[in-house]
């Protein structure tokens, strides 16, 4: 029993050790298992791709096997990615050209800095030498007894009667052209052609039955030019028809804007109070050394400052009518007037010396468009004034006081970017062929000549010797009060054909600029009666 028992005791410990020996063996077998094997690296996998099972009985373990992407699938992958990339480059350039363009319209920048000083410069000097001749004239007329005296109190009484006459006269006649125009535009621009035939034939005639040699040159230049307006009017009879309703459509929206014609206004009265200045100085003028030239030079500083004043009613409209087709803004015509008369001064006081050359050179060329025919010495003329015309109209054109007044851009930068819409969009044919700037030149020379009726009547049964004096002086001063009230039209007319091409999808512009675009397209360029002077262009490069 003994013996058993101690068998007994003696074989647990070597049961013990065996189940300890077992224990170790299985967990050094799992060790080495897990040494041995390897774990597959991440594999990416597209969405919507499973992964295939392994085939039974293959013996290989289903982890072991890396899953590899096919090379279309990682070609869509990156594509889709540079796609999504691509899609929000593009919104994020839109918002910044959105934001862009719409700081711009704010500017504070000052434009054409030189210009602006240079007028500033020159309104000074201006007002010096009215202020000290208009003082020779009242030290003259108190200077009793004199001969200079006499002389000056006669100019006084025969002198400045009718030109303050013939100032307010051309007020009366400027209120009435442009409310006639905005109220029956097509019909003014067919009245106005034949109107300016009449009137200044008229003029003409009246200062012929004056019979004095200086009054015989004025009648005669101004028959000359009634018959040049009869010819032009015949000329223009369907682009007359067009000009009616582009004025007609353009001016639609001036009705929402009740006070954007208040800045004319004020600059026709700021202009009568320079002229009524200007002529007082004039007389002393007369006593003056080189009285000549200094009224020559006194000429050209009211046409410059007129022609400023007028620019000014342009950008204020221009602003106005701009901004409402370009972003359906209703703004405040108070504002825009401010920002006219000081941060885009400098662009008025620079387009004012290059408009007029510019539209002087427009006559030109169509005036040698017309009498080419096959005569080599006009044909060289006609293409010398060709690429001039080219060269300014890329430089300088009228059109540029809408992106001026709009943007808050130079006047030569507007000028090139006014110029390249209308090639992007095929216009250069269509504004080639706009007469609105005629329209609006007849109208003051029109103008001109009423009042050069009235004043000349008037002098020729006081004194006759200052007929021709007073004649001169009364048109000047009825065509540049009638220029300036004429500003809100034009400025209209401009900013429909320069918003048209910068956004002919636009809600708010009609087909008529399409349909007569492609009636010109239409037409055959050869047509004489038709032709541009951007049309000689292609005649020439025919030849």
């Amino acid at each position: 029993m003994e013996e058993e028992e101690v068998k007994d005791a003696g074989e647990a410990p070597v049961g013990g050790e065996k189940v300890v020996d077992s224990i170790q063996s299985e967990t050094t077998t799992v060790s080495r298992m897990r040494a041995q094997l390897q774990v597959p690296p991440i594999q990416v996998v597209s969405n919507g791709d499973a992964c295939e099972a392994p085939p039974q009985g293959s013996g290989a373990p289903p982890l072991s096997q890396p899953v590899q992407t096919p090379p279309m699938q990682v070609f869509l992958i990156f594509l889709r990615g540079f796609t999504t990339y691509r899609t929000v480059n593009l919104r994020l350039m839109k918002w910044n050209r959105k934001q862009a363009s719409f700081a711009t319209l704010n500017s504070r920048k000052y434009t054409n800095r030189i210009s602006l000083l240079v007028f500033l410069l020159h309104l000074v000097a201006a007002a010096l030498a009215i202020s000290f001749f208009s003082f020779k004239v009242v030290q003259g007329v108190l200077d009793r007894g004199t001969a200079k005296s006499r002389r000056e109190e006669r100019t006084l009484k025969f002198w400045l009667p009718p030109i303050e006459g013939a100032s307010l006269l051309s007020i009366i006649i400027a209120f009435i052209w442009q409310r006639s125009f905005r109220a029956w535009p097509a019909f003014m621009v067919h009245f106005i052609l034949w109107a300016c035939f009449a009137i200044t034939m008229a003029a003409g005639v009246l200062l012929l039955c004056f019979s004095m040699p200086a009054t015989d040159g004025a009648g005669v230049s101004l028959l000359l030019f009634s018959i040049g307006t009869g010819l032009y009017a015949c000329w223009v009879p369907r682009r007359a028809t067009f000009s009616g309703r582009v004025f007609a459509r353009s001016l639609q929206p001036v009705q929402k804007f009740p006070n954007v014609n208040g800045p004319a206004y004020l600059m026709m009265g700021l202009g009568f109070l320079w002229i009524s200045l200007w002529c007082f100085a004039v007389i002393g003028a007369l006593e003056f050394y080189y009285p000549a030239l200094t009224i020559l030079a006194l000429v050209l500083s009211l046409a410059w400052t007129a022609e400023v004043l007028r620019n000014v009613a342009n950008l204020t409209a221009s602003r106005v009518i701009a901004l409402y087709y370009l972003r359906g803004m209703q703004c405040n015509t108070q504002f825009c007037f401010q920002r006219a008369v000081s941060i885009n001064l400098g662009s008025a006081c620079l387009g004012s010396l290059f408009v007029p050359t510019i539209e002087a050179l427009r006559i030109i060329a169509r005036g040698l468009n017309l009498l080419e025919g096959e005569d080599e010495f006009l044909f060289s003329c006609a293409h010398c004034c060709l690429r001039v015309m080219e060269s300014i109209f890329r430089y300088g054109n009228s059109w540029a006081f809408v992106h001026v007044a709009a943007y808050g851009q130079g006047f030569v930068a507007a000028s090139q970017s006014t110029w390249g819409l209308f090639e992007r969009q095929g216009m250069e044919e269509i504004v080639d062929s706009d007469i609105t700037s005629s329209i609006c030149f007849l109208t003051g020379v029109s103008s001109g000549a009423i009042c050069v009726i009235f004043a000349a009547s008037l002098t020729f049964a006081e004194h006759r010797q200052y007929t021709i004096t007073v004649s001169f002086v009364a048109f000047f001063v009825g065509y540049l009060m009638t220029r300036i009230a004429m500003a809100l039209p034009e400025a209209c007319v401009a900013c429909f054909y320069v918003c048209y091409a910068e956004n002919p999808c636009s809600r708010l512009f009609d087909s008529t600029i399409p349909d007569h675009l492609a009636q010109i397209h239409a037409a055959a360029y050869g047509s004489s009666r038709s032709s541009t002077p951007r049309l000689i262009q292609r005649r020439v490069a025919t030849a």
